[in-house]
C-alpha cells in the first residue's frame, strides 16, 4: 500500500486497510455517554475477545481536542520523560471467520472542528464497508439498583422493524434538548444507508464507580442476543460483587432507605407503561416521583 493511501479523512492508518465485504461498527462516546466507563468496558471486552488490533488514529488530535480539558498522561522516571500519552480517537479492527468483521471506535467528544471530525469517521466507515453502526453508552438516571437496569435506545435506517426494540426490552428515547455534536455521526450514518442502533443503559444516580460491571453486563446481554457475542462468566461474578458492596454501603444510609421505595415505584410505572404500549405518556403520579427523586442529593455508593 502506498504511503498516501494510509490516510482517510483525518485518520492515519498504521496497518493496511482491511479487505472486507461488510462489517459491524461499535462505538462509545466519552465523556458524554460513558458514565462509570460502561461503554469503554464493552469495547475493551470486544477488543480482547476478538483480538482486535489498532489500525488507525487521528494524525493530529490537537486539531479537535483541547488538551487543557483532556489532559495527556505522562510517565517520568529519574532520567526524564519515558512516555507521554496524548488523548486520541482510535480505531480497532477484528477479523472474524464466518461472521461480520468488527470495527471498534472509542470516540472523544471534539471541542473544535467537529464537522471535520464527523466526516472523517464516516469516511472510515465507508472504507471499511460498515453496514451496521451501534452506539453504546450509559447515563445517570433516577432508577434503583434493586431492579434490572433499564436500557433506552432507538434504531434508524431503511427496513427497520419497529418490533426489534420492544423484543429486546428497550425503552424509547423521547428527548428534546442539549446534546453532543457527535450525534451527527449517527444521523449521517443512517442517511448513508448504514443501519443504526443506539443503546444507553441507565445507571442509578447514586452509584459512582470507576468500572461498572453491572452496566457492562446489561449491554453485553443485548449484544449477545443481536450478534451472538458471548458474555464473560467472570463479569457475572464481578457484577454480583459490586451489587453486594452497593447493598452493604447503602444499608447504612437512612435517607436512601426512605428514597428507595419512590425510585422503585417510578421504575415499576415505567415498565407498566411499556406493557400498556403507552411509552410516550408519563402520568402525573410518575412524573412527581421522578422529579422528587432527581432533586434529592442522596450521596453515592
Amino acid at each position: 500500500m502506498k504511503e498516501e493511501d494510509l490516510r482517510i479523512g483525518c485518520f492515519k492508518f498504521s496497518k493496511p486497510l482491511p479487505e472486507t465485504d461488510a462489517s459491524y461498527a461499535f462505538a462509545t462516546l466519552w465523556p458524554w455517554i460513558d458514565v462509570n466507563s460502561v461503554g469503554t468496558l464493552v469495547l475493551k471486552e470486544l477488543r480482547d475477545r476478538f483480538n482486535a488490533m489498532e489500525i488507525a488514529r487521528l494524525s493530529r488530535p490537537g486539531t479537535f481536542f483541547d488538551f487543557t480539558r483532556y489532559r495527556p498522561t505522562i510517565h517520568i522516571q529519574e532520567d526524564g520523560i519515558k512516555e507521554m500519552i496524548i488523548p486520541n480517537t482510535t480505531i480497532y479492527y477484528a477479523k472474524r471467520h464466518g461472521d461480520k468483521d468488527l470495527v471498534l471506535i472509542r470516540m472523544l467528544e471534539p471541542h473544535m472542528n467537529a464537522e471535520l471530525y464527523i466526516d472523517s469517521v464516516l469516511k472510515v466507515f465507508k472504507a471499511l464497508n460498515v453496514k451496521t453502526y451501534t452506539l453504546l453508552g450509559s447515563m445517570y438516571d433516577a432508577v434503583p439498583h434493586t431492579r434490572p437496569l433499564l436500557v433506552s435506545g432507538y434504531n434508524m435506517g431503511e427496513n427497520i422493524k419497529d418490533t426489534l426494540l420492544k423484543n429486546l426490552g428497550i425503552l424509547p428515547i423521547i428527548y428534546r434538548g442539549n446534546s453532543s455534536i457527535v450525534n451527527m455521526v449517527t444521523k449521517n450514518a443512517a442517511e448513508s444507508n448504514i443501519r443504526v442502533n443506539v443503546f444507553i443503559v441507565s445507571i442509578p444516580q447514586y452509584v459512582i464507580l470507576d468500572e461498572d460491571y453491572i452496566g457492562k453486563m446489561r449491554l453485553m446481554e443485548i449484544l449477545n442476543i443481536l450478534y451472538n457475542i458471548p458474555v464473560d462468566k467472570q463479569d457475572f461474578e464481578k457484577a454480583l460483587e459490586q451489587k453486594n458492596i452497593i447493598d452493604e454501603r447503602l444499608e447504612k444510609a437512612q435517607e436512601f432507605k426512605m428514597l428507595l421505595p419512590q425510585l422503585e415505584s417510578a421504575y415499576d410505572m415505567r415498565i407498566r407503561s411499556i406493557i400498556r404500549e403507552d411509552e410516550n405518556v408519563i402520568d402525573t403520579e410518575m412524573d412527581e416521583i421522578l422529579w422528587k427523586s432527581i432533586d434529592k442529593d442522596i450521596g453515592k455508593a
